[in-house]
């Protein structure tokens, strides 16, 4: 067989295990895996010799902010950290563009910009707010794999910002999503609770991280998830939990999912590297929400990984300018974001396979096998076996690094994970074939991403 690219002698990540062998890639697809391919001639060799030999992380959560706010990041400059971090897709979150992606217009502006301007592939998510419900068939019809809902204020100004949803339109909007067997993604804190807690601590004056951290507890988090399971089962909507930061949501979602529900669960990197000691210690470069909780829950997230309780994990890559999180009056009133994306595979591989002992087939599903199944990906996408795009992430374990803010590709170079030493770093990352990221010299292709599905 005539290939355009061998990928030869890595430890490849495969469905049933980890084996030495070579890639032949043609077209963009893998054409071939076999100890040793021969009849070669004419193709490029990437030798991976001492690599391990990853399927490209799929980025399911990332906020690039796009149209209006490129500013605190845009495609370019975020594809293009997702690709330093072995990361060869990502669906884009509906906020916090201007406008948001809530009707087919704003989809199809939000897909103009992308174009051409992508390192890597991707697509978009469509948002569920007050006031939409007419929209979600359209935005399903012209392209969106999903949607999203806040049930807590997701923050924001401006008339066209993007609004939590009211307990009607949640349910509503899940009969209607239901209807056409689309996906709905949940930020799952109950507002009511936090809204209160926030006041309360505002007017005793507590503003700190620890107070920020109090005032968005885990119970929060579990009423949120109760209710919308509940409302799930009542419509048949298909419930996916993002950034889920305790195991007793992860419990509860497990259990519904024992019911005959079809819903899954995502946490992020920082839940489970960082703590609210760490938040404490950096300050607001690593606040979020939910916010990062205590070492015990910590390891009670990571067990429930372990069990395979944990469905995917994602970056929710929500970046913003530098002084909103330097220039704050306080912790309460800094951007609730961490940036992430360019790190979450090493972070995983690191803390995952490295340190605690995992597999690295545990970490592809993770990210990758699984967000291409959950989001209809799963023929193409997702895993290294003939037929799937070329789509790979050539790590050496060997090689740790202290991570330097000067090699953040970011717009704005920040980031918890600045000054901590990573296990292993991401050698070359090939998208459908094509290196789009080489450590220590540029890539083949600068602006090779694909829509992953058609823009109507």
């Amino acid at each position: 067989m005539v290939y355009d690219r061998v990928v030869r002698n890595g430890e490849v990540v495969m469905p049933d295990g980890v084996k030495r062998m070579d890639i032949g890639i043609r077209h963009g697809v893998i054409a071939e895996i076999a100890e040793r391919l021969e009849g070669a001639q004419g193709a490029t060799v990437l030798d991976a010799e001492g690599l391990l030999v990853m399927p490209g992380m799929i980025d399911a959560h990332v906020h690039f902010n796009e149209p209006g706010m490129g500013h605190w990041e845009g495609f370019e400059t975020g594809s293009a950290a997702l690709a330093a971090g072995g990361c060869t897709a990502y669906l884009d979150m509906p906020l916090n563009g201007n406008p948001p992606t809530v009707t087919p217009e704003a989809l199809r502006l939000k897909a103009s910009l992308a174009a051409n301007r992508s390192r890597v592939d991707y697509g978009f998510w469509g948002g569920l707010v007050p006031g939409n419900l007419e929209q979600l068939q359209p935005l399903s019809d012209a392209g969106v794999p999903a949607f999203k809902a806040f049930i807590s204020n997701p923050g924001g100004e401006g008339e066209g910002r993007f609004r939590e949803v009211d307990d009607w339109t949640l349910y509503e909007g899940m009969k209607r999503i239901a209807s056409f067997g689309g996906l709905l993604a949940l930020h799952a804190e109950n507002d009511g609770i936090t809204a209160a807690l926030a006041a309360a601590a505002g007017t005793a004056g507590r503003n700190g991280a620890r107070d920020y951290a109090a005032a968005r507890p885990i119970v929060a988090e579990l009423e949120a998830v109760n209710k919308s399971l509940l409302f799930a089962e009542l419509t048949g909507c298909r419930l996916h939990f993002v950034h889920i930061s305790s195991a007793a949501a992860v419990e509860r979602i497990a259990g519904a999912k024992k019911k005959g529900l079809d819903v899954t669960a995502e946490t992020c990197p920082h839940y489970l590297l960082l703590t609210e000691n760490d938040m404490e210690r950096l300050g607001p470069v690593a606040k979020c929400a939910p916010p990062l909780r205590s070492a015990d829950e910590q390891a009670a997230l990571w067990a429930a990984v372990e069990e395979g309780l944990i469905d995917l994990i994602a970056s929710d890559h929500s970046p913003c300018p530098t002084a909103l999180k330097t220039e704050a009056s306080s912790f309460f009133d800094a951007w609730g974001g961490i940036s992430g994306a360019q790190n979450s595979l090493e972070l995983m591989l690191s803390e995952g396979v490295i340190r605690r002992g995992l597999s690295p087939v545990a970490i592809a599903e993770l990210t990758a096998r699984n967000p291409a199944d959950r989001f209809g990906l799963g023929e193409r996408k997702g895993r290294i076996a003939p037929g799937y795009d070329a789509d790979l992430a050539l790590v050496d374990m060997r090689q740790p690094y202290t991570l330097q803010e000067e090699q953040l590709l970011y717009r704005h170079k920040q980031s918890p994970y600045t000054d901590m030493t990573i296990g292993c770093k991401v050698a070359a990352t090939l998208c459908r074939g094509h290196i789009v990221y080489r450590a220590g010299s540029e890539p083949e292709a600068r602006e090779h991403g694909r829509p992953m599905w058609a823009i109507r």
